[in-house]
């Protein structure tokens, strides 16, 4: 089992429970699953720059990435509708913990002048989406040859509000940045 599947389920549901006031433990705030994206712009001219996110995406979510495709023609991108312009993976259950979990430990903290995430991130239902710059941060992919590429990582939340996404984020361990009142 995944380490923050297991402290999940042993130990913070217990304090979700006491600390939104929710009796009911189906009722309290969980992940349901992490979407993984990379869009790649440069695919449209060589399509070398779509499998290597393929392969780097293989390598850092450890599951075979789908190509998206364009949804509309755009003349001054050279873009048609359906050419592949990115990748993109959906995690689940045990993959989808252990990702977190080399997300949170591993790969956030070896961003250059890292400080925390913004929690300005949520949108209104409390799913949260981080960006990162270079995807080299991952361990995965250290000793590799790779093009940089940004991913879009969207945390998709079983909850009520905001507010209580952020304190499941924040009790898994996310890095939030402190803010100050000044």
């Amino acid at each position: 089992m995944a380490r923050l599947k297991e402290l999940y389920d042993k130990k913070l549901k217990k304090e979700l429970g006491e600390k939104l006031v929710i009796e009911n433990t189906m009722a309290l705030p969980r992940v349901e699953k992490v979407v993984v994206n990379a869009g790649i712009g440069k695919a449209t001219q060589d399509s070398k720059y779509l499998t290597e996110a393929e392969e780097a995406l293989l390598a850092i979510t450890g599951q075979k990435p789908i190509p998206t495709k364009a949804k509309k023609s755009i003349a001054g991108f050279k873009l048609r509708e359906g050419n592949p312009v990115g990748v993109s993976v959906t995690l689940r259950g045990v993959v989808m913990y252990e990702f977190l979990d080399r997300l949170i430990n591993v790969a956030l903290p070896r961003i250059r002048d890292f400080r925390g995430i913004k929690s300005t991130a949520f949108d209104p239902k409390g799913n949260y989406s981080i960006g990162i710059k270079e995807h080299t941060v991952f361990p995965e992919l250290i000793g590799k040859e790779v093009e940089p590429i940004s991913l879009q990582v969207n945390i998709k939340v079983a909850a009520k509000n905001k507010e209580e996404s952020q304190a499941l984020l924040q009790a898994l361990g996310f890095p939030f940045v402190k803010e100050d009142n000044a």
